[in-house]
């Protein structure tokens, strides 16, 4: 391996057991509550990091040239399971939310799986464009109608965030492919635009904007309502202070905190290890930024190129947008902190798409060592 290589799998490792060490403490209370024991949550997520990892390391070893053939196979696969979701009973409705599918009692987040999908095929289709990406209707064919048709499925299962995130990967992959800015820039101004009906036409996306906009009042409409999360993730990282109460000694996790081992689990890092532990939250993401930088500056292949700029912005994107939320700089949209938070479907959807990184930097490292 080389330097970017360790420096990206020592940097994802970390995040893992650190993830697997606040879920644990964030989830105790409530997994006593559910599952008549503190490790339940912990225990799952253990699990899924005993699968991930591995799998991470299997597609770090998969020839290179196998993911541009799997890449079609992989899209039509996420749409399939997606549109499983949304039109069959085989979907899960979770706080509001469409976006789960139940299969013989296995559960799995086909939104996940289409994140890994969509940098894999986007990057595929550039590949062969080549330098075609640079006119507006190639870099837009057959992309807009594919991931377009995905994201349609998701938004119609009422998952918003992941929305949010979906469009901001295709961007940020379409850039990485070298396609002009201002033909990303039209496109995106639309696609805001037609999004404001449907932000408007959920009634608890509207009380978390106007949360969002107005700020919540002393009233009980609104602590119980659309400010309920947000003010208790505030008060839980004011009470951790500079170095934290102390790694399980959380209060917001008793029931006071909604998703304390998901979406607002950076609040417990920072009430339970204080300002010290949610920098160093931060710092970790900053050097997976830089080592996927890094990759992207030596990678000679588009290939290598695209799929890792398209990781980069899914990981630290969705990262920077999940911090945002609990600091209260964005509405409350409901993504997990990637790698960090409990999920499955996230954490293995993750390291499979770091695994894809790693397995298109080691073919384009020996191509740089055999060119005299």
């Amino acid at each position: 391996m080389t330097g970017n290589e360790l420096l990206l799998v020592g940097t994802t490792l970390f995040l893992v057991v650190f993830g697997l060490v606040m879920v644990l403490s964030s989830s105790a209370i409530e997994s006593r509550a559910e599952y008549g024991s503190m490790l339940g949550a912990f225990q799952r997520q253990g699990l899924f990091a005993l699968v991930g990892v591995p799998l991470m390391l299997v597609a770090s070893r998969v020839p290179a040239h196998w993911w541009r053939r799997l890449a079609w196979p992989g899209m039509l696969l996420a749409i399939a399971l997606q549109a499983l979701v949304v039109f069959t009973p085989l979907g899960v409705v979770i706080n509001g939310n469409r976006n789960w599918l139940s299969i013989a009692g296995f559960t799995l987040q086909p939104g996940e799986l289409g994140k890994l999908a969509l940098c894999v095929w986007i990057a595929a289709i550039f590949t062969m464009k080549d330098d075609l990406a640079r006119k507006f209707l190639h870099a837009w064919i057959p992309v807009a109608p594919v991931a377009g048709a995905f994201i349609l499925l998701v938004l119609r299962g009422n998952d918003f965030g992941t929305v949010i995130i979906l469009a901001l990967l295709v961007l940020g992959t379409m850039f990485f492919a070298g396609v002009k800015w201002w033909h990303l820039l039209l496109p995106a101004i639309a696609a805001g635009v037609a999004a404001i009906p449907v932000l408007l036409s959920a009634d608890s996306r509207v009380r978390r904007l106007e949360s969002f906009l107005v700020g919540c009042q002393n009233t009980d409409d609104d602590y119980f309502s659309g400010c309920w999360q947000q003010l208790h993730g505030t008060w839980a990282l004011a009470n951790g202070g500079l170095f934290g109460v102390g790694l399980g000694n959380s209060r917001a996790k008793w029931m006071w905190l909604a998703e304390a081992d998901n979406d607002y689990i950076f609040a417990i890092i920072g009430e339970e290890l204080g300002l010290v532990g949610a920098v160093v939250v931060l710092l970790l993401f900053v050097v997976l930024a830089v080592a996927l930088l890094r990759i992207i500056r030596e990678a000679t292949l588009p290939m290598t190129r695209i799929v890792t700029g398209g990781v980069l912005v899914w990981l630290v994107g969705q990262a920077v947008v999940n911090i945002a939320v609990v600091l209260g700089l964005l509405p409350v949209l409901g993504v997990p902190l990637p790698l960090i938070s409990a999920g499955g479907s996230q954490l293995v959807a993750a390291l499979v798409a770091i695994g894809i990184v790693l397995s298109l930097a080691r073919h384009d490292a020996r191509l740089r060592q055999t060119v005299p």
